[in-house]
């Protein structure tokens, strides 16, 4: 029994998180090849493929994701966006520390491998701090965007189609609920501008927003030496 706990202790890091990641593409596979996650049946290969997409935020699909999921299946993309875009690791502290438990030292070194820092001092704070920044980033746009999308679809329509396109965009996964994805609004400003925004900002990570953040007000505190 000790030599196996040894043997768990010294799986890397690396291997964990590739691990871990695995898991979240199969768990996909499985809910979104459930008969209710879609509208029509699907095949193992493509609900593999999809949720393999959606997991590593390339954007790839062999379907309409607009017609052929349900409102189940949407959000089960979603999950898998949010994790692979923000970091499974990041969503696994964040897990503990909203049912209080401790986050041991093993935990922290996933996440520090997984956000690519150097040290694990502050890591638990980095974590809050990345899931505040991406809802808070989120939350703001779904606002604007719904706002602005209601004369057209009406509030739920409008509501559902922006916590889509918003999560989809910030975490640079690329799927929309449009047939032609977003080419109808090629000629509207804010939409260009928002989901352009949103891309930006999530495809320059959110430690290196942070890191600048954190920079800028050491500057106009005169910390930053000569």
């Amino acid at each position: 029994m000790r030599s196996w706990k040894k043997k768990r202790i010294a799986v890397s890091p690396p291997v964990v998180i590739s691990g871990s990641f695995l898991l979240l593409i199969l768990a996909g596979t499985i809910l979104l090849k459930m008969p209710f996650a879609t509208t029509r049946p699907i095949s193992w290969t493509d609900a593999f493929f999809t949720a393999t997409s959606a997991t590593t935020v390339t954007g790839l699909s062999v379907f309409d994701p607009g017609t052929v999921l349900t409102g189940f299946g949407e959000l089960v993309l979603l999950v898998m966006i949010q994790c692979g875009g923000i970091g499974l690791m990041t969503f696994a502290v964040a897990i503990l520390i909203l049912f209080r438990k401790k986050i041991g030292l093993q935990n922290r070194i996933y996440v520090q491998e997984s956000l690519s820092q150097s040290t694990i001092g502050g890591i638990v704070k980095l974590v809050k701090l990345i899931l505040t920044f991406a809802l808070s980033v989120e939350a703001v746009a779904i606002i604007l965007l719904t706002l602005y999308w209601i004369p057209e679809f009406g509030f739920k329509d409008a509501l559902h189609y922006s916590v889509f396109h918003v999560i989809s965009a910030f975490n640079n996964a690329g799927f929309s609920l449009f047939p032609d994805n977003l080419m109808s609004f090629a000629g509207d400003p804010l939409v260009n501008l928002l989901i352009s925004a949103l891309f930006i900002v999530g495809g320059i990570g959110f430690t290196v927003v942070i890191d600048v953040y954190q920079k800028k007000q050491f500057a106009n505190g005169h910390c930053i030496p000569n």
